[in-house]
């Protein structure tokens, strides 16, 4: 089964490639990030006459091309400022977002639809719950540049208010790049942020890992088409010491992530990532610092069959990073106690995938399906009110009333099964309004 899963995923990209080539047509998604970009106001500073068009299109298009942007993440900012000789270009923008949601059934105390915190259980009273935030909201500084003796070079600072009760300003990004090196917090090399699915939903798929951390980046493209990447990341675990025969420790050695990725078309490319962890805890009984390891692989991919359908997907498995995923985040799955053994842990395995498809009804409105499941697989010795696996499904409709406002509703389905067999279901509907500049 899994071979011929893995055939027609291929077949599908295949047939993404001949059809682009019989169709001309640019994609509504290329066609909005054209409208974006027409619509730049542009402030010219220093001496000199003002750049050709060519070279202003040139540094407008840079601040589009991201390899790690994420559906959620804001536009390129409405006003920018250039230098006549167009090397230096620098913007400030945003976006205002607002999400308000009704859950029943089983209720995610959480902003974020999040299957690993559905209540399982006849004592739960709370059946329904109304809320509304403005997580997401965020306001960014983006510089990009060339110089003769240093290259191209790029600074980029975002906050957003994700913080206590969703109110306080939080550091979200902070990074310099400059020519194939990046320095500073940004998302993981293990993550693939564009492959992850269009959602109302502020946290994402369960199964989605997305994570961000310190680190030093190589990534190179070659011909523009395979693009290669490798990363020291500064490490952060979730491991579960119960204080009497094991203790968590803080991480010391740093991960080290990297992918390889082909890429065609406008912003379709598959992706094969890994990352290696180092995890620390000490043994109680014996007195002693241990160290386990830790690994996870994943494979994602974004194509379109059609000009107006896109497919998301993702598949991600490994031991011990249970805490750079959506749902396994929630707990503390990168070490457990080994049953058999007291003052020994041991990484478990996990296993989790996502699949999306998007269809746009109209070049400013499109609908799309989301359904994925995160898998918790542990020795044995487990007890029965431990999550076992977690189900997320979404369905939604976005509709772009201009290039920078944009509006949207969505029903989010998830269930959470426990190892005893108990589980239970959540259900949402909600609501988002956003304005970029």
């Amino acid at each position: 089964m899994k071979i011929r899963m893995l055939l027609l995923w291929l077949l599908c990209m295949a047939s993404s490639i001949v059809l682009k080539a019989q169709d001309s047509r640019v994609s509504p998604e290329e066609a909005h990030a054209d409208s974006l970009k027409a619509g730049h106001k542009v402030g010219y500073f220093g001496s000199g006459e003002q750049p050709d068009s060519l070279r202003e299109r040139q540094l407008i298009d840079m601040f589009y091309y991201d390899q790690f942007r994420h559906f959620n993440d804001p536009r390129a900012p409405y006003f920018l400022f250039m230098s006549r000789d167009a090397n230096l270009a620098m913007g400030i923008g945003g976006v205002v977002r607002m999400r308000g949601w009704f859950d029943w059934g089983g209720v995610v105390d959480a902003n974020g639809f999040i299957p690993y915190l559905i209540p399982v259980g006849r004592e739960d009273a709370i059946k329904r719950r109304l809320g509304s935030s403005p997580a997401g909201t965020a306001l960014y500084f983006r510089v990009l540049g060339r110089n003769l003796s240093v290259g191209d070079y790029q600074l980029y600072i975002e906050a957003n208010f994700n913080g206590y009760q969703s109110k306080d300003f939080t550091l979200r990004n902070a990074y310099a790049t400059i020519n194939d090196w990046t320095l500073g917090y940004t998302s993981s090399t293990f993550t693939d942020p564009m492959a992850a699915p269009p959602l109302v939903d502020g946290q994402g798929p369960n199964a989605e890992v997305r994570t961000t951390s310190v680190l030093l980046r190589w990534m190179h493209t070659f011909h523009d088409k395979v693009s290669l990447a490798a990363s020291v990341e500064t490490p952060k675990s979730h491991i579960d010491g119960n204080g009497v025969t094991t203790r968590a420790h803080e991480a010391w050695i740093p991960d080290l992530a990297a992918f390889v990725q082909y890429e065609w078309g406008y912003n379709e490319h598959v992706r094969l990532s890994g990352i290696m962890r180092t995890l620390s805890y000490l043994d109680m009984v014996g007195n002693e610092n241990m160290t386990k390891m830790g690994w996870g692989v994943q494979l994602s991919t974004v194509f379109r069959p059609l000009r107006i359908v896109t497919v998301y997907a993702t598949v991600n498995a490994g031991q011990g990073y249970g805490s750079l995923s959506n749902d396994l985040m929630a707990g503390n799955f990168d070490l457990v106690e080994n049953p058999d053994v007291p003052g020994q842990m041991y990484a478990p395995w996990a296993l989790g995938w996502v699949g999306a498809v998007q269809c746009y009804l109209h070049k400013d409105v499109f609908v799309s399906c989301t359904f994925g499941q995160m898998r918790y697989m542990p020795r044995g010795g487990v007890d029965g009110d431990v999550y076992r696996y977690g189900m997320y499904g979404a369905a939604n409709l976005f509709w772009n009333v201009t290039p920078r406002i944009q509006v949207a509703a969505e029903f989010n389905w998830g269930q959470r099964r426990n190892f005893s067999g108990e589980r239970n279901d959540a259900k949402r509907v909600s609501l988002v309004a956003q304005f970029a500049f």
